[in-house]
């Protein structure tokens, strides 16, 4: 067979194989969609499935955290005491509360505890991010420093401080000794055990504060530094100028968690100083402790657990707003 019969018998295959596959694709059926009763059977069994994933963590929700609340609100209205019939007793608890002379008392020391924690707790968290901010080696090492006293139990820290605090063998008192300046009763006397306890607090939450600050500080960026130094700006004034309206969505966001957190305080009274001396650190969360697990007043207790829960959530709402209204900028 010559090249020529050979090359036109090649072209005769190649075009018969395209001809057959031709065909295939023209006989091919074009596929329809799937009706419209498959399509929103489908996506109600999507929907089914993940509402079925929820069900489990909105029942616990529901059980740990709406009964409770919803229960508390009902008692406040009843005489109540475990293994007995409760008796609706209108607002006889709010009224019983409000006459105790330690209500008072508890809400002054809680709202003077936050403001301290406001005020401590907001300035030397954002110094340290700062210092730590600007660190050029070992940064890891102390951010696992500051860190630390996060991974402490509470009730294991407040038993070191309560040690520390001990105006005859503690380490504070002793410091001072060696320093030739006088000692303090601290967490022992009515003039400073609040402001000892807002210390113990400070320490205890310092470490999640300073990484939440050095988080947003390191968002910030870099030429608008540069610009104000160009300026002729000094540190403070790049502070005061550019990281605070940098970082004032956090600041206020930390102030309400703060806010929010500090008026709950329990474990430091609780365990340092049992609400003494003269209940000088006595809070709203100690004295609900005091009604029902002392006094045996489950009713009074939970007067006051309303009333610092409509307190708490004016804050929150506070929060969620402002969380929404910077999600939406």
């Amino acid at each position: 067979m010559t090249r020529t019969a050979q090359r036109r018998t090649r072209e005769q295959t190649a075009e018969k194989a395209a001809e057959r596959a031709a065909g295939k694709v023209a006989a091919r059926p074009v596929q329809a969609p799937p009706p419209a009763g498959d399509r929103r059977r489908r996506r109600l069994t999507d929907q089914a499935r993940a509402y079925g994933f929820l069900l489990g963590g909105v029942i616990c929700f529901a059980l740990f955290s709406w009964y409770p609340a919803i229960r508390a609100v009902v008692i406040a209205f009843q005489k109540y005491t475990p293994g007995s019939d409760p008796e609706w007793v209108g607002t006889a608890n709010f009224t019983r509360v409000f006459a105790d002379p330690e209500f008072a008392a508890a809400w002054r020391n809680t709202l003077t505890f936050t403001l301290l924690a406001l005020l401590i707790g907001f300035a030397i968290p954002f110094v340290l991010a700062l210092v730590l901010n600007e660190l050029r080696h070992a940064k890891a090492f102390f951010r696992v420093v500051v860190y630390l006293p996060v991974m402490i139990p509470p009730v294991v820290s407040a038993l070191l401080w309560k040690w520390f605090y001990d105006p005859g063998t503690g380490l504070a008192n002793e410091a001072l000794r060696f320093l030739h300046l006088p000692t303090s009763n601290w967490s022992n006397g009515a003039d400073t055990a609040l402001v000892s306890l807002v210390i113990v607090a400070t320490w205890a939450n310092l470490g999640g504060t300073v990484l939440i600050y050095l988080a947003a500080l390191q968002s910030i960026p870099g030429e608008l530094y540069e610009a104000a130094e160009l300026d002729g700006a000094n540190l403070l004034q790049r502070v005061r100028h550019v990281t605070i309206p940098q970082t004032r969505f956090v600041i206020l966001m930390l102030m309400l968690l703060q806010i929010i957190a500090t008026m709950q305080v329990f474990t430091e009274p609780f365990v340092i100083t049992g609400g003494g001396p003269e209940n000088a650190t006595v809070t709203v969360l100690y004295l609900i402790y005091k009604y029902a697990f002392l006094y045996n007043d489950f009713g009074g207790a939970c007067a006051l657990s309303v009333l610092l829960l409509a307190l708490l959530g004016v804050f929150s709402a506070a929060y969620l707003r402002l969380t929404r209204s910077e999600g939406d900028v």
